[in-house]
């Protein structure tokens, strides 16, 4: 198995380093930035010793070292800074996507592409348009970070939580949607972390002063990337093409799914309550006009 990881900097090199750590497949690292994704896969090759992992990895400039890859995770583009918004990052990151993603199509036409640049519903349909994929072999992270994130903050109040009664769908940024079926928690403990898991990611920007989240993003994306490789059928929400689910079509939003060797084998419909579908309904909304402004 080889995996290609689209961009060297924190999310990217580190997302190589679990996969490498975990013996869990071969990785080419690829960045355009002279020297740094070679630098950088030679110090995550270093490692495998004390690992005990007999993984490769590469480090590349050249996106004809990616061929073949049978699993691709996009991890380029700007971060966000202080003050900025993932919305901000729509037209600077939009370009760098659709020439990743002709990359991708010539030279992995059979990959399964794990989108994880910002604002990610958007570049994850950017990447499905783009490359021509059946969108069950494309996908976003998003959901997987934000339902932990959620998870992780509401432990905090209540560490006896039923954690699989959470989700976090909706879209990767200020209207996601914050799920919950549990009694083992109040209204007003659900509305406090869901109101500080969704400002999560520009908390840690605020106080690392440059670049944005990378250890549990990185994380989020193994997770997913095992499932794929181990054919687990894991359910995890994820941001995932819409035709008719929800009562959306031709877009990608967090949502429920199971996640195999394929792909995503299923999205999964959640019955929600009138106030999630209306939240619901303008999370979507606002990635369709996201989507909008770049096509």
């Amino acid at each position: 198995m080889k995996i290609a990881i689209i961009g060297a900097g924190n999310v990217g090199a580190m997302t190589a380093s679990r996969i490498i750590d975990a013996n869990l497949a071969d990785a080419v690292l690829l960045d355009v930035v002279q020297g740094l994704a070679k630098g950088k896969a030679l110090d995550i090759s270093d490692a495998r010793p004390i690992f005990d992992s007999k993984a490769a990895i590469t480090g590349t400039e050249d996106f004809s070292d990616i061929r073949g890859s049978e699993i691709v995770v996009i991890t380029a583009g700007l971060a966000r800074k202080p003050g900025m918004s993932r919305d901000d990052l729509l037209k600077k990151n939009s370009d760098i996507i659709k020439g990743v993603s002709l990359q991708i199509k010539k030279y992995c036409p059979s990959s399964i592409v794990i989108a994880v640049t910002n604002p990610l519903d958007v570049m994850a349909y950017l990447v499905m348009k783009t490359t021509g994929f059946n969108p069950k072999r494309v996908m976003g992270m998003a959901g997987v970070l934000d339902t932990a994130r959620f998870i992780n903050i509401l432990r905090e109040k209540n560490k006896d939580i039923d954690e699989d009664k959470f989700l976090m769908m909706g879209s990767h940024g200020d209207t996601m949607v914050p799920v919950s079926r549990s009694k083992k928690i109040s209204d007003s403990v659900f509305k406090e972390a869901s109101e500080r898991a969704r400002n999560r990611g520009a908390e840690i920007v605020k106080y690392l002063g440059t670049g944005s989240a990378y250890f549990a993003p990185s994380a989020s994306v193994f997770f997913m990337l095992k499932s794929i490789i181990k054919d687990e059928k894991k359910v995890m929400c994820a941001s995932a093409y819409l035709n008719g689910e929800y009562g959306e079509k031709d877009v990608y939003i967090g949502v429920p799914v199971i996640l195999g060797s394929q792909g995503i084998d299923k999205v999964i419909e959640t019955e929600l309550s009138e106030q999630e579908k209306k939240a619901f309904k303008e999370s979507a909304l606002q990635i369709h006009e996201g989507i909008s402004k770049t096509l």
